[in-house]
């Protein structure tokens, strides 16, 4: 009886799969299907000259399929239970020798050197994880990656899509992003409660030579209103309040005088005129688009950080 009471008490919070109790704050959904872990395998195009970073390995399904095609596996997973199951799995085996752990959450790790990065990711950190990788440097040849299904759509939408969003062209700045795949929920132990997709990104080299930080203050601010013309987006007082004062600090920084009857709101609009964006809308631009846009605000001493 005590033995009954105690698995029903497990099953409350997770579900128990050959022993281990699943966590949901951790996300785990242990992708089950041979053959879409072998699809997605194959989707790496894996080098035996490779060092693979597998974000969440789990129990080790995908682990086992690589570890024979690649030079090194580090696997990072923020569950000890996980990596002693991994442990388990791979000891005495000559793929002991090939997967080194990092045991954390890879938000706060520091990435070490990989060629491509495979991974079952927890949906609760896509996007910071997604820009995490993005800003990695060295580069990295690939990454094949399991998303929400609508996380990855956004990833890949293209300007006039309902999804295209500030993620979209964040993402498509840095890196050409396709469609691989759509995985089923019932594809996964437990199942979660929305379907899945693979992605490939594949970082841009070199990177367009901009400030990222002041490209995302920039497409921060017009998709707030995504639907509205850019002339209306950027008459908010906020807006208006945040390049006057960077205005005036750049200003200050390069010894240039501030007219004092300088209106920024009728030089915003100046620029957005002669560059030929007023009356453009966020979800119909591309990244040269946005490009254009920071580069005609930085030639006149505006910027978004």
């Amino acid at each position: 009886m005590p033995k009954i009471r105690a698995e029903k008490k497990s099953r409350v919070h997770g579900q128990i799969q050959q022993g281990i109790h699943f966590k949901k704050e951790f996300g785990q959904h242990i992708l089950k299907n041979p053959l879409v872990i072998q699809g997605i395998v194959d989707k790496a195009a894996i080098r035996p000259t490779d060092t693979v970073l597998e974000i969440g390995p789990g129990t080790g399904n995908m682990t086992m399929k690589m570890v024979d095609k690649c030079k090194k596996i580090v696997a990072c997973e923020v569950d000890v239970r996980m990596v002693a199951e991994l442990q388990k799995r791979i000891q005495g085996t000559p793929a002991a020798s090939k997967v080194q752990f990092i045991v954390g959450d890879v938000l706060k790790t520091d990435l070490p050197f990989f060629d491509i990065c495979v991974a079952n990711m927890p949906y609760q950190i896509s996007s910071p994880f997604v820009f995490k990788l993005l800003l990695h440097r060295p580069f990295f040849r690939c990454a094949v990656l399991m998303f929400q299904r609508e996380f990855a759509q956004r990833l890949v939408a293209k300007p006039g899509d309902k999804l295209y969003c500030r993620l979209s062209v964040n993402t498509q700045l840095l890196a050409t992003v396709d469609h691989l795949m759509k995985v089923g929920k019932n594809n996964f132990k437990p199942p979660p409660q929305v379907e899945s997709s693979v992605v490939r990104i594949e970082p841009k080299v070199p990177p367009p030579p901009i400030n990222f930080q002041e490209w995302d203050g920039l497409v921060r601010v017009v998709f707030v209103r995504k639907n509205k013309t850019l002339s209306a987006g950027f008459r908010s007082s906020a807006v208006m309040d945040m390049l006057e004062k960077n205005y005036k600090v750049h200003c200050s920084v390069n010894s240039i005088p501030v007219p004092p009857d300088m209106d920024v709101k009728e030089k915003v609009l100046e620029i957005l005129t002669e560059s030929g964006y007023a009356e453009k809308r966020a979800r119909t631009l591309d990244v040269d688009d946005f490009l254009a846009i920071l580069n005609a605000f930085n030639s006149a001493g505006f910027h978004f950080c």
